[in-house]
């Protein structure tokens, strides 16, 4: 089963991956972990996105899908019983470009979970995540949470649409328990525990 998380930051798109990762036996996708890795491993498309990051510029649309296409190539991803999709696509030209690769690769995506949490409520939980933390994540303040979250509505939101169109989003309120959470993602995908 192949599966999109979607949500704005601080939904608990991390957390409830790592839930499906140990009651599933899925893998999670992440595109910012794929190109540090692939600029570590000095691959061909892991030198380009290296001189655009070092650049100071955002990686081409080009370049995340061969980064995710390099991925799904993977013996962990191959032996997996699906992948989660964690911050990939976020517009709507990169859902496009999904389905195409995945077609290529004779794989479908199954469902696009969206995690729905109002913004109010978002800005406690990153303020809480950041003092449990210590802070070790730069983005974990409310000033860079409501830039973020403006560039979640404008660019990612649109996908909900774009998703509802296929039939595969499923949405899921986000703002409850994270116990009750993964069980609506679970119920949502028709898996068990």
């Amino acid at each position: 089963m192949n599966i999109i998380l979607l949500g704005p930051p601080g939904a608990g798109k991390g957390t409830q991956a790592q839930r499906l990762i140990d009651s599933q036996g899925m893998v999670q996708l992440s595109t910012g972990d794929m190109l540090r890795a692939a600029v570590k491993a000095g691959t061909e498309i892991g030198l380009k996105a290296k001189a655009v990051m070092d650049a100071g510029d955002l990686v081409s649309d080009e370049i995340v899908i061969g980064v995710v296409s390099e991925r799904l190539e993977q013996p962990d991803v191959q032996a997996s019983s699906g992948v989660i999709f964690d911050g990939f696509p976020r517009t709507s030209a990169q859902a496009e470009a999904l389905d195409g690769l995945l077609a290529e690769k004779g794989m479908t995506l199954d469902a696009v979970i969206e995690m729905q949490v109002p913004d109010e409520l978002l800005v406690g939980r990153i303020e809480k995540r950041a003092a449990e933390t210590g802070g070790t994540r730069a983005d974990d303040n409310a000033a860079t949470l409501k830039k973020r979250l403006a560039t979640y509505h404008k660019d990612t939101a649109p996908l909900v649409e774009y998703y509802r169109g296929t039939g595969k989003l499923r949405t899921v309120n986000g703002d409850q328990p994270m116990d009750d959470v993964t069980a609506a993602i679970l119920d949502a995908l028709a898996v068990s525990a």
